[in-house]
């Protein structure tokens, strides 16, 4: 999630359609597109990536946390971690091992109650400012990462180099700054999967762009906060223009955008035949009610879902919260509005 910044669609199937003037054309390739399973998925936020773990009004992550998240339907969980700040500033940047404990902890609590895990690099913020100078420790942290999963599952760990790529790491030089990186997991493991998101945040233009390895295990991914205007209304940490509330959701030209996006994450599939996944998605909760936060999700699961790509909502319980820690209960019509049952 950007914590720093300015910042209904018809079916797709093998007869292309149109909506709100926009072709969407078909994916013919769907059925043998490489893709992860991640599934219905949310965002540990707010917990592991502040500068310490909480300090943005988070509670410590538990193991009943996981437990929870499975019982409610989801698949997947993504941990953003954040790891500079807990490193030595200077060759051989070896990791706090009581943070590389806590944070193998976390996994080890989401594997048992059986869901899979996206463990990233979550404001690895040195690396925006000089990802030249910074990729060679940024490689020897994922070294240190990959060495301690490396008897883990590989079809149930994966592995996210770097959340939302922005400033001057973009995607001309985002091969070269994570190389070492990536030659630190592959040095591990030659078929973990590995996932690269794309610059500007990794918005969903990004994927145009978007450079990956010549590797079968390597996934694209993208995140979807638009209208930003919507989502993001009242936020103070979103820079200088922070959107003002007041603004709904959705109007004609939104379901339009809406439309012309998922037909660019059709026509990334249907070239290069991987399915990438939406790695975040969410709307401000205090600015924005409850049921227009579902209206928001449902909407934008709808808009996607002919695309078959998977999507993590953000976040579990910390700002744009879908569990209650106050009430002990699940937002109502949040988990529907990913398309879960609810059940309680």
């Amino acid at each position: 999630m950007r914590r720093s910044m300015t910042m209904g669609l018809c079916a797709i199937s093998l007869i292309a359609c149109s909506t709100a003037g926009q072709s969407v054309a078909a994916i013919e390739n769907v059925s043998t597109a490489s893709s992860l399973p991640v599934g219905t998925c949310i965002n540990m936020g707010n917990m592991l990536e502040p500068e310490k773990e909480g300090a943005w009004g988070g509670a410590l992550i538990v193991p009943e946390d996981f437990a929870r998240i499975k019982a409610a339907g989801f698949d997947t969980v993504r941990i953003p971690v954040r790891w500079h700040n807990k490193t030595q500033q200077q060759a051989p940047w070896a990791v706090d091992p009581a943070w590389m404990d806590r944070v193998q902890t976390v996994v080890d609590q989401a594997l048992a109650a059986d869901l899979n895990v996206i463990l990233n690099s979550h404001h690895f913020d040195p690396i925006f400012e000089d990802p030249a100078g910074v990729a060679e420790w940024h490689g020897a942290v994922w070294k240190q990462i990959a060495e301690r999963f490396a008897d883990y599952p590989e079809d149930t760990l994966w592995f996210e180099l770097e959340n939302e790529p922005h400033d001057k790491l973009d995607n001309s030089n985002l091969i070269e700054t994570l190389a070492p990186s990536y030659d630190a997991v592959r040095a591990v493991s030659a078929t973990r999967p590995v996932i690269y998101g794309g610059q500007n945040w990794s918005g969903v233009d990004s994927l145009a762009t978007l450079p990956l390895p010549d590797d079968p295990n390597v996934y694209p991914t993208f995140h979807y906060y638009e209208p930003f205007a919507f989502t993001h209304q009242g936020a103070d940490w979103a820079g200088p223009d922070i959107p003002p509330p007041g603004r709904t959701f959705p109007t004609q030209e939104d379901r339009a955008m809406l439309a012309r996006d998922a037909a660019k994450v059709a026509a990334y599939i249907e070239r290069t035949g991987k399915v990438p996944f939406m790695g975040e998605t969410g709307a401000y909760d205090k600015h924005i009610s409850t049921p227009d936060r579902v209206t928001y999700h449902r909407t934008v699961r709808e808009a996607f879902a002919s695309t078959g790509i998977g999507m993590c909502a953000w976040a579990y319980a910390n700002t744009f919260p879908f569990w209650d820690r106050q009430s002990g209960k699940w937002l109502p019509g949040m988990r529907a509005a990913m398309g879960l049952p609810e059940d309680d």
